[in-house]
């Protein structure tokens, strides 16, 4: 990843495409009901725009994976951005290709343009190299604020940056925060340090569990993330979404053989690592589905969506 800010650089009549998390979500009008993200990213876009350059920004949504999907085009993301910058901002038809590559030439200093999902295409999260000369195509300098993705080794966070030579990459204000609010506190944290993990991925997390479990006082872990654990030890999960392989480059590695190696590890460090001791449960993840609330496991037929209220309790 680039080290220096966007700020350092020479972009005055430049096309600087911008790795943004636009990744909100819609309700079914397809109105962004959560403008955070879009938010987060002003500053960078802001900054970018005021020094002249022509702005081309490219962000996915949801998980299309590889094809078009209408109900997860960007076009909601950019009108709201629209309105927050109190400008008209384009959306391109495509991310790529000759129409996009045209839209891009036609732009003015101090546009904006928003590119199509990235993950219209396979090639964004396959690290695709003719995917990634093509977005690098588009731009004179790269710009990467997109926090939550940036761990990825995915077209728009890799594989552009590594199209573009030196001294044209750099990284937005919000990493930049983002990267010194983390350094302080992994190096100099105040006391108790509490970190909280969540999500579906185990295989995204490794690395961070592994690191923190040597630095906190007290890990907490929620989300799918805690339902790998579980199914390591043999514990009922019911239904619920379990990262049990993943498959990359050929190779495909048991995430259940992991996540008990990593249970091994938090023992042996004597950390104190808590999991969820009841759950919020459904029959279907639907709002009218039949919900109960089950502990310590999950019974069959149930899909484990939330920790349940004694965790709060616990983790509170």
């Amino acid at each position: 990843m680039a080290k220096q800010t966007l700020d350092r650089l020479d972009m005055a009549g430049r096309r600087v495409l911008m790795r943004v998390d636009f990744n909100v979500p819609l309700d079914d009008d397809l109105n962004v009901t959560d403008d955070r993200r879009i938010r987060m990213a002003l500053p960078t876009i802001r900054c970018a725009r005021e020094a002249g350059a022509k702005v081309i920004l490219m962000s996915h949504l949801g998980r299309p994976k590889g094809e078009a999907e209408p109900r997860l085009s960007l076009k909601p993301a950019a009108l709201r951005l629209g309105e927050l910058l109190d400008t008209d901002v384009a959306v391109a038809p495509d991310c790529i290709g000759d129409e996009v590559a045209k839209m891009v030439d036609g732009m003015s200093d101090g546009e904006v343009l928003v590119l199509e999902n990235l993950r219209f295409h396979a090639g964004e999260t396959e690290n695709d190299p003719e995917f990634a000369k093509a977005l690098a195509s588009l731009a004179d300098l790269y710009v990467n604020d997109a926090f939550g993705t940036a761990h990825r080794k995915h077209a728009s966070t890799y594989g552009v940056p590594s199209e573009m030579p030196e001294g044209t990459r750099a990284i937005g204000f919000l990493i930049r925060k983002e990267l010194k609010f983390l350094g302080e506190a992994l190096e100099d944290p105040e006391r108790p340090f509490v970190a909280v993990l969540g999500g579906a991925k185990v295989s995204d997390k490794i690395g961070v569990i592994e690191n923190l479990i040597t630095k906190v006082d007290r890990l907490l872990i929620g989300g799918a993330m805690a339902y790998v654990f579980m199914a390591a030890q043999d514990r009922g999960v019911g239904k619920s979404k379990v990262e049990r392989e993943v498959e990359k480059k050929g190779k495909t590695t048991d995430m259940l053989a992991v996540a008990a190696g990593l249970l091994e590890k938090i023992e042996a460090a004597d950390a104190e690592v808590l999991f969820p001791v009841d759950h919020l449960v459904a029959r279907e993840p639907t709002a009218d589905a039949e919900t109960d609330i089950q502990s310590p496991d999950i019974d069959d037929g149930w899909m484990g969506l939330d920790i349940g209220p004694e965790t709060v309790e616990v983790y509170r």
